[in-house]
């Protein structure tokens, strides 16, 4: 599988948004890429107001264009992330996998809330969002399971590992990862998931300060099952990374270090149910 990771800097603009979108994915189909993702709030990144104003249901007409997109180029799309209205004010952040053939294959809503105390920034996601509940696995085109994850959930190593149980060879992150976060935790974090899981990792960032005021650190990367760096965008501007992902390398990976297979699910609990599409 030819995977590619899709950087850009998300204005208020939803119209712009979705023609940078759409170029920089066709830009990734024609390096041969079979599953491509876009990162988080692509259509529309700023403040809580400007999200509302440019949050669609998921039958709206982002997501059919979406649908249309990946029938046009023939490929997997995991489509970062939009803002979907809840039933009150504050809205879902979430994930869409859209198949070759068309069709939504599976919508993950963000688990985990950004509500944190930097330095340079305060920040409460969960004032406008509301969080999902559900852990959601889907699979690509060729059958290769893609664990579907946003953003603040890098943090969270368990979801990673439900995922990777529930049969996830890809992992997702499409995100927003703040200038100071990404400079700090964005390469160790993603390495951590990949090597724990002995998955691959495909990370979409944003790059670039946004309506908000909060800058986005790039560095987009695709990660092996070893923690190896396949591919990596600069730290500013837009970017279609590409890589190709061995699956028979990653099954190599795991005879070699067995991190599933030793688990002592006897001692500590394995994770609850995962959504299959």
């Amino acid at each position: 599988m030819r995977a590619a990771a899709v950087q850009m800097s998300a204005t208020t603009d939803v119209g712009e948004n979705l023609e940078t979108a759409s170029r920089l994915v066709g830009e990734a189909a024609a390096q041969g890429a079979g599953l491509v993702v876009l990162p988080e709030k692509w259509p529309v990144l700023g403040a809580i107001h400007h999200m509302r104003a440019g949050a669609q249901p998921l039958d709206g007409e982002l997501v059919s264009g979406l649908c249309s997109l990946a029938s046009e180029l023939g490929i997997d799309l995991v489509a970062g992330s939009i803002s979907e209205p809840g039933d009150d004010e504050r809205l879902f952040n979430s994930s869409i996998h859209v198949g070759p053939d068309g069709e939504v294959k599976a919508v993950y809503r963000k688990l985990h809330l950004f509500d944190v105390d930097l330095e340079s920034i305060s920040y409460r996601e969960s004032d406008g969002e509301r969080a999902g509940d559900e852990i959601v696995c889907s699979q690509a085109a060729d059958g290769s399971g893609i664990g579907l994850t946003i953003c603040f959930d890098l943090r969270f190593p368990e979801l990673y590992r439900a995922l990777a149980l529930a049969g996830a060879r890809v992992l997702c992150v499409p995100a927003a990862f703040t200038l100071e976060t990404t400079r700090a935790h964005w390469e160790i974090l993603l390495r951590a998931r990949a090597i724990e899981q002995q998955c691959f990792v495909i990370a979409a960032n944003q790059f670039g300060a946004s309506a908000s005021g909060i800058e986005s650190g790039g560095r987009s990367m695709i990660i092996d099952a070893w923690g190896e760096i396949l591919a990596q965008a600069p730290e500013s501007g837009e970017a279609v990374i590409v890589a190709d992902l061995d699956m028979e390398h990653l099954e190599e990976v795991r005879r070699r270090v067995p991190a599933h297979s030793a688990r002592r699910s006897d001692v500590y609990a394995d994770p609850g149910p995962i959504i299959e599409p």
